[in-house]
């Protein structure tokens, strides 16, 4: 039985990744939970971002661990997140921002069947 990945990553984005990562080294994401920025997904230098008890790892994109808050996870558990990008300056701290792009979140709902080969959550 083959896994379902709970995080994707779109060609055009995984391009915007490996350009950061030539430039900043490795990478991490975390999916914003609202405030200033809304719901987006955050792409930080390793360790920039401190993660804790709260946060789940969902799984890797380009190599990059991507967290989101567990409260946050209760509600989008049932989606696979597809991370894209856009043109457009969001107003975040996300090493995209200066390229005139931002990295958005696409989601979708399991089928029955993907929800059964889950990937495991990494707490």
């Amino acid at each position: 039985m083959r896994t379902t990945q709970r995080v994707l990553i779109s060609p055009e984005a995984e391009r915007i990744v490996e350009q950061l990562k030539s430039r900043y080294g490795e990478l991490m994401f975390h999916q914003s939970g609202g405030c200033c920025d809304g719901s987006q997904p955050m792409c930080f230098e390793a360790g920039e971002f401190k993660v804790g008890d709260s946060d789940v790892l969902l799984g890797y994109i380009v190599g990059a661990p991507f967290y989101m808050s567990r409260d946050q996870f209760e509600y989008w558990k049932h989606t696979q997140l597809t991370i894209d990008v856009v043109p457009g300056r969001g107003s975040s701290f996300s090493l995209e921002i200066p390229m005139g792009i931002r990295f958005i979140t696409r989601s979708r709902l399991y089928t029955a069947e993907e929800e059964q080969s889950l990937q495991p959550l990494t707490v």
